[in-house]
């Protein structure tokens, strides 16, 4: 995905608006005033509210994609899978506004496109994490009594339900040591006993 460095700043400044006054308060007034901009600067870059809100998400699901691609693939599962944790937990606490560009209210409700998007996201965290699981599972690391999916189910649930506390927070808390909290607990749960 080609972004260039103008459109990545409008992103950042949807992104600080979303934080503040969630998808009713993005609107190309709006942002424009942020980025102390003319509204038709904001056009020459994107056609409207959803293309901004689908180029942040495209740009998310490419980001994390090339994170999760450059990490250490000689780990064994389970430190495989607090990596891939760890490393988006680091990425949200400096990015927060990302976090609320995939958990806004009202946004799925938006476009049939932008629910697209989302979707393209969540594939690309399964494209990194499915593998993780399945190589777990084959070595005897992880529980085979609940299926690969079922598992993927559980997993990125429990980090949806994360990331939406501590988005309801103000992301008031250290997301990094609950998310460690959160990882090894699910480790606990998925690991076999004998491993």
């Amino acid at each position: 995905m080609d972004i260039t460095p103008r459109q990545l700043e409008i992103i950042e400044a949807a992104g600080k608006i979303l934080t503040a006054s969630g998808v009713s308060g993005l609107t190309i007034k709006n942002l424009a005033k942020e980025m102390q901009f003319s509204e038709s600067a904001i056009y020459r870059h994107f056609k409207s509210k959803e293309d901004i809100i689908i180029a942040m998400l495209n740009y998310l699901a490419n980001n994390i994609d090339k994170r999760f691609s450059n990490l250490d693939s000689s780990l064994i599962p389970e430190e495989k899978f607090k990596a891939l944790f760890a490393e988006q937990f680091r990425f949200f606490k400096l990015n927060p506004h990302f976090v609320v560009a995939v958990f806004s209210d009202g946004l799925m409700e938006e476009s049939q496109v932008i629910n697209e998007a989302l979707l393209k996201l969540m594939n690309v965290k399964i494209k990194h994490l499915m593998p993780v699981i399945m190589e777990g599972q084959q070595k005897g690391i992880f529980t085979n009594a609940i299926t690969t999916d079922e598992l993927m189910h559980i997993i990125m649930g429990t980090f949806k339900l994360q990331m939406f506390k501590w988005r309801i927070a103000n992301f008031e808390f250290d997301i990094k040591r609950s998310g460690d909290n959160m990882v090894q607990s699910i480790l606990t749960l998925i690991k076999n006993k004998q491993a």
